[in-house]
């Protein structure tokens, strides 16, 4: 006798969660979402108002995103996340329901509950999609880990203190800590 099959969600699923309710969907399984931190909030909110700055400044044609944002990493309606942060270049993937492929950039901000989900799943998704850079902010660590997709290379790992240099930005560099109170 045949075990059996876990059902498979789509991203219908998710627009049918109830109204509040937050969700990931990840190879067809439903990841849902706790309420984030004073600090995540925090931090979401300063990166995206610097990365925001920064391409104002340079009259540069990305934008940023903050979540809840949605992007469908894939046409087959089984993948659908809300990064922390995503710079989106092609404005060919953006509609009024959010991102079809891959940002350019995403970031994550790592709570208690997604860790494992962060630095596994999702970097492994956000490298099979195609996304050009990948960073994970663990304010439990107090590091940021650097993937630089793009070109294949390991990842970096960084401290708050350090200024991170942005891989698809070469001449911006953020430090966490000048971010927070």
């Amino acid at each position: 006798m045949a075990p059996p099959q876990e059902r498979i969600y789509t991203t219908a699923d998710i627009y049918a969660l109830p109204e509040g309710e937050r969700a990931e969907l990840i190879d067809g399984r439903i990841y849902m979402m706790a309420p984030p931190s004073r600090i995540h909030q925090r931090l979401v909110h300063q990166l995206e108002r610097r990365i925001g700055n920064y391409i104002d400044a340079k009259k540069g044609g990305c934008e940023v995103y903050p979540a809840p944002f949605a992007v469908f990493l894939d046409k087959d309606g089984l993948n659908y996340v809300e990064p922390d942060i995503s710079v989106i270049c092609s404005k060919d993937l953006l509609d009024d329901r959010g991102c079809h492929g891959a940002p350019d950039w995403v970031i994550e901000i790592v709570s208690p509950s997604t860790q494992q989900m962060d630095y596994m799943i999702k970097l492994f998704k956000y490298r099979a999609a195609k996304v050009r850079e990948y960073w994970i902010v663990n304010p439990m660590t107090r590091t940021v880990n650097v993937y630089d997709l793009e070109k294949g290379q390991d990842s970096r790992q960084y401290s708050f203190d350090d200024q991170i240099p942005v891989c698809i930005y070469p001449d911006l560099s953020i430090q966490i800590n000048s971010l927070l109170p």
